[in-house]
């Protein structure tokens, strides 16, 4: 297994450099190419995607899990549209960074490049390898891909998709390869790949995150789970709030920017929840005392759910008195993915979007838009939660790095 990975890793480093110096008009005629093998592969795609989830099905996985595996000729139509919208964005290698002359004349210039060979980890969504793989190629990074076991028969045939379109734009094909394996030594050899990976990125849950951060020797970018919260202030508009609750939960309940947790202030508490369990039909509401005092639909909340990413249609509920409460609240709570305030009272916005140390911090907007594709990326490789090199959406500058170049005429130091 390790004599595999490092074969990934050597053609993929090859790749990369070529990648590396490949012109805007052949990566994006390289996307263009591989968006179009999608539409005319979306036949074979389905087929071998109902295979992964007649496979998940009959191991008992939930409908949320199901939700994200699966895919039909709608979203294979998105997955295409995604690519091409990666190809209209402009190229972020050799964009110039800072440019100074010193008093001996030396001109330096910093320049965006890429990174080189990125390793990405994921799960069960098929669509998250054509995603990595489209804001590689455009960002003149190889990739290696390894996709959850789960969705290995979709993977192969996005990756084939990929790779065709590399060929068609005489590109390298092996700039996109997959891990062809549900060997989990893989993982492990990949994370300690340090002759040939960059960087890795887990997308994931907490599991896969925390064995990527223990056991990697490459660097990481990391993307934590996304226990979001949503605070309705006591100037919150309740009709408002009520819509952006309801679709930052239930819009698609297994996506890491879904709201997981309402926090609600008092003081509007009773005039909002009532009428909000009632629009969400299905959805398991849990709360503290003061919120099953409200509405007996409420069930009581255990200290374990105001930590916890349900990926499911259920939302827990917390009570507090003020902006202050809530501000503590989340920051004691989230993951640091993506929190919103709902409130008419400017004040009040600008001091939780201030105080909130998340990656994303939203007003008056449901935390589904936390996406790459919704910020105008294109697409994304996943959300990190650090502070480090990229926080947020990780689209295509933040999937370079950057060196610098030194003119002179001659000059020699003292």
């Amino acid at each position: 297994m390790q004599a595999y990975i490092e074969q990934l890793g050597r053609q993929a480093k090859e790749a990369a450099r070529q990648l590396a110096t490949a012109s805007t008009e052949r990566k994006n005629a390289a996307l263009n190419a591989a968006a179009a093998s999608l539409r005319l592969h979306a036949n074979d795609l389905i087929e071998a995607n109902r295979k992964d989830v007649e496979s998940v099905r009959e191991a008992g996985k939930p409908d949320s899990f199901i939700d994200r595996l699966m895919l039909d000729e709608a979203r294979i139509e998105g997955v295409a549209q995604a690519i091409e919208a990666i190809a209209t964005l402009p190229d972020p290698v050799g964009r110039q960074l800072m440019s100074t002359e010193r008093p001996n004349g030396l001109r330096i210039e910093r320049v965006a490049v890429p990174l080189g060979v990125i390793g990405m980890i994921y799960e069960s969504r098929p669509n998250v390898g054509a995603d990595a793989g489209a804001l590689c190629l455009k960002s003149g990074n190889a990739v290696i891909l390894r996709g959850g076991s789960e969705s290995l028969n979709s993977t192969r045939i996005i990756v084939e998709c990929m790779k065709e379109g590399l060929r068609e734009a005489d590109l390298p094909e092996n700039a996109i390869q997959m891990v062809d394996t549900t060997n989990r030594a893989a993982v492990q050899h990949l994370l300690q790949c340090t002759d040939y990976v960059d960087l890795v990125i887990p997308r994931g849950g907490k599991g896969l995150v925390s064995l990527v951060r223990d056991q990697a020797k490459v660097p990481t970018l990391l993307h934590l789970d996304g226990n979001c919260h949503t605070y309705v202030h006591q100037r919150a508009d309740l009709t408002k709030a009520a819509a952006i609750v309801k679709n930052a939960k239930l819009r698609r309940t297994g996506i890491c920017g879904a709201t997981e947790s309402l926090v609600v202030d008092r003081a509007v508490a009773g005039d909002f929840l009532p009428g909000l369990v009632d629009s969400m039909a299905g959805c398991e509401f849990r709360g503290d005392a003061d919120a099953v005092a409200i509405d007996s639909r409420i069930k009581p909340a255990s200290e374990e759910d105001w930590d916890t990413e349900y990926l499911d249609s259920c939302l827990s509920v917390k009570l507090v008195d003020g902006l202050e409460e809530a501000m503590n609240w989340v920051s004691d709570h989230s993951s640091a993915h993506t929190d919103a305030i709902v409130t008419e009272d400017p004040d009040a916005a600008a001091a939780f979007l201030t105080a909130i140390d998340s990656a994303v911090v939203m007003h008056n907007a449901s935390t589904q838009f936390s996406d790459g594709g919704e910020f105008g990326m294109g697409a994304e490789i996943g959300i990190a939660t650090g502070k480090m090199h990229a926080r947020g959406p990780v689209g295509l500058e933040q999937l370079t790095s950057f060196k610098y170049l030194v003119h002179g005429d001659g000059q020699t130091r003292a």
